[in-house]
């Protein structure tokens, strides 16, 4: 074993070859993309799970490369003064709270930090005006979804949880510290059901078993429940008797059946088959009231989607007389906070429950100036570019993680909007995408982080840019 601060390991990657299960004791200096530590030695890196900024530890090397490793986290030494012990028991097995053994402060220097490194170093920009992130309160407990594989333990109880990192292999877990207080609860109500009536979790290797996983919804403002059970069938036995004990939890308003027989990694199946209540539960965003169906996406965190969508509206910078395209709109959420400020608002998505959804939302809300489209936003918008001649004031763009599609930037290029104004969950493809634009005629005049998703390496950030007149 080596101390990386009493040694002269030479220069990383020529002198010194670093192999798999050396050992050394370092510091770490900072902290990578994904939450890890970064530690160096002669600038050799080495990525840490586990490890907080500010740790003297001692790491084994797992995984070596020419310029850098991975190393495992084998004792902290002397901790962080940012280290703190984590409220979850398996949160390292888990791999779900990757920054969690970092106090919050921590956790959200690490995002700011994170965001404004891929602004300059893939956007290539410097000049914004860069607001402080905004965390949470209460960084706890805000999820209003969770998806719980369901699987045998070693000695063949019936467990959930959640899969390790990069496997499927399911940590056991019912309380998630994220996750509502009413999972523990449903899933202990599943699973005994489960073992009375001898009802077995699919097996992904024989193909065998019938509940795969459970996922459940709440609604934050109106305190409505949703349980889906995603099914290698198309029905439970005694599904009276599951149905009639999941009752006794507060707030149950729709219990369903997902059909998925497929041999696939993609969670819900085809065909919902609801057994009790509406097919969806109602909650609100602001003031706005949106119905939520099994496939519907609607953001995990209502508390802070509250505060990035006021933010994306004021970026958006609408005084009633816009035309606004919102690309990637779901069940129309931005849209229809758009929608109250500007005179049409045009949404795209590409799943169809979810454009049926935001219609319906639009009918809710009493709001008849937006128009929704099923489609792909690459193909949907440039074909409508085309044959129409279709025009923008503004152009929203909320991509998932890969973010957007070159036709789609070039697009809205040609249509030359004042404003875009693009929300991501990914700050380097947001910074790919944003260095397209700012090539292309626009500069990025101000950026804000929002803490969608405290204790992971996640983060949400919006940012507004203008068009050049030169």
């Amino acid at each position: 074993m080596s101390d990386n601060s009493e040694r002269d390991c030479g220069k990383a990657g020529e002198d010194r070859v670093y192999k798999k299960n050396e050992e050394y004791i370092v510091v770490i200096e900072d902290t990578g993309t994904g939450g890890e530590g970064i530690a160096k030695i002669d600038g050799y890196t080495l990525f840490i799970k586990d490890a907080v900024r500010g740790d003297r530890c001692r790491v084994r090397i797992t995984k070596a490369h020419t310029h850098f490793a991975y190393a495992k986290l084998m004792e902290v030494l002397e901790p962080s003064p940012y280290r703190v012990e984590p409220v979850c028991p398996v949160s390292k097995r888990c791999g779900g709270c990757k920054v969690m053994a970092a106090s919050y402060e921590e956790q959200l220097r690490f995002k700011e930090n994170k965001i404004r490194n891929n602004l300059e170093k893939i956007g290539k920009i410097t000049d914004f005006e860069y607001y402080p992130i905004i965390g949470m309160e209460e960084p706890y407990h805000y999820r209003n979804k969770a998806q719980f594989p369901i699987g045998l333990s070693s000695d063949g109880r019936i467990i959930s949880g959640f899969y390790a990192g990069r496997t499927h292999v399911i940590v056991e877990n019912d309380k998630c510290y994220l996750g509502v207080p009413e999972n523990e609860e449903i899933l202990g109500i599943i699973k005994n059901f489960m073992e009375e009536k001898h009802i077995f979790p699919y097996d992904e290797v024989t193909l065998h078993g019938l509940i795969r996983h459970v996922m459940i919804r709440k609604a934050f403002v109106t305190g409505e429940i949703m349980v889906c059970i995603i099914v290698n069938g198309d029905s439970i036995p005694d599904s009276d008797d599951l149905v009639e004990r999941l009752l006794a939890v507060k707030g149950m308003s729709s219990i369903s059946l997902s059909l998925n027989t497929e041999n696939t990694n993609v969670i819900m199946g085809k065909t919902i088959k609801t057994i009790y209540g509406k097919p969806y539960i109602t909650d609100y965003i602001h003031d706005l009231q949106f119905r939520i169906s099994p496939k519907s996406f609607f953001q995990v965190n209502p508390v802070q989607t509250d505060k990035l969508y006021s933010k994306a509206l004021e970026f958006a910078g609408l005084t009633g007389q816009e035309t606004v395209w919102d690309l990637y709109c779901g069940i129309g959420t931005i849209s229809l906070f758009l929608a109250r400020n500007a005179r049409k608002v045009y949404g795209v998505e590409i799943i169809s429950d979810a454009i049926r959804d935001a219609r319906m939302n639009a009918k809710l809300n009493g709001i008849d100036n937006a128009e929704f489209f099923v489609g792909k936003s690459e193909e949907v918008l440039p074909k409508f570019y085309q044959q129409h001649g279709g025009y923008a004031d503004v152009v929203v763009v909320d991509p998932p993680r890969k973010g957007c599609d070159t036709a789609l930037l070039e697009t809205i290029v040609e249509m030359a909007p004042e404003r875009v104004v693009y929300v991501s969950c990914d700050s380097a493809t947001l910074a790919r995408d944003v260095r397209f634009l700012t090539e292309r005629g626009y500069e990025v005049r101000k950026v804000q982080g929002v803490d969608m998703f405290p204790h992971t390496g996640h983060t949400e950030c919006v940012v507004g840019m203008q068009r050049k007149h030169i």
